[in-house]
């Protein structure tokens, strides 16, 4: 196992595939959500996961359980809110699942400043510049970019879950003081899906771009967070779906 992936052999030969596994996240001894996803920067994912969910508003003391060491992460309380459901339990593919009514995973976020404007030349940029080696290993994992108003790379996150990249990269943008991201860009490599769009929001990112397209539901969202939503993003090129006063050209 090196850098997130790992060898199998099938019919045809060898290949290289993902890693996928359960990690627990659990606060002051008391498990909390459970998620599937590549190893590594789980002290990141632990944190942004929570912060994404309104859950904390500062960083926290993580590290790992002495019990089951590489699949459970504590995170020092007490929580800012109570969760909704005790419970979490998140898939590699669809994040946080089975909460039911939209009003009962909507995160309250603070109102969005008016944020960088960018030409959208530059945004039809970022996705190539997004750093992946284990998607160029294995062609089986999401990653998810913070950049700055100017298109230079900050750092990427890399998982088999989107929302797993995107909470990795808020994580660390905690850790490292740079929240709210008033000032910065984040970058997905596949489709803008509601959650992402929730997840950039509660972070404080004004503009969320995307490989692919986005949903109704990512677009209705971000048009009601004041985010401008960026979709198709390849080439020099994107479709701007909401709030384009931050794109220019």
């Amino acid at each position: 196992m090196a850098g997130g992936y790992t060898k199998v052999t099938h019919d045809a030969g060898e290949d290289e595939v993902a890693i996928e596994e359960p990690l627990e996240l659990r606060v002051d001894g008391e498990p909390l959500a459970v998620t599937m996803r590549t190893p590594g920067n789980d002290e990141e994912l632990a944190l942004g996961f929570l912060y994404g969910e309104g859950l904390i508003d500062g960083p926290r003391e993580t590290g790992p359980s002495a019990d089951l060491a590489a699949n459970i992460v504590e995170v020092q309380g007490p929580l800012a809110r109570q969760p909704s459901r005790r419970h979490f339990y998140a898939t590699s593919s669809c994040g946080v699942c089975g909460k039911g009514a939209l009003e009962e995973v909507a995160v309250v976020s603070a109102p969005l400043p008016p944020g960088p404007v960018l030409p959208r030349e530059l945004i039809g940029t970022l996705p190539a510049k997004l750093d992946q080696p284990a998607f160029e290993h294995t062609g089986g994992v999401h990653a998810t970019g913070l950049f700055a108003s100017d298109g230079e790379l900050i750092y990427t996150r890399e998982d088999v879950g989107r929302h797993n990249a995107m909470d990795k990269v808020i994580g660390r943008a905690l850790l490292d003081g740079l929240l709210p991201l008033h000032e910065r860009v984040l970058c997905v490599s596949g489709r803008l899906s509601f959650e992402l769009v929730q997840k950039a929001a509660v972070a404080g990112a004004p503009v969320l771009v995307g490989v692919g397209a986005p949903s109704s539901l990512a677009i209705e969202l971000a048009d009601d967070r004041g985010i401008t939503l960026c979709g198709f993003a390849r080439g020099g090129h994107a479709n701007v779906y909401t709030h384009m006063r931050r794109v220019r050209g």
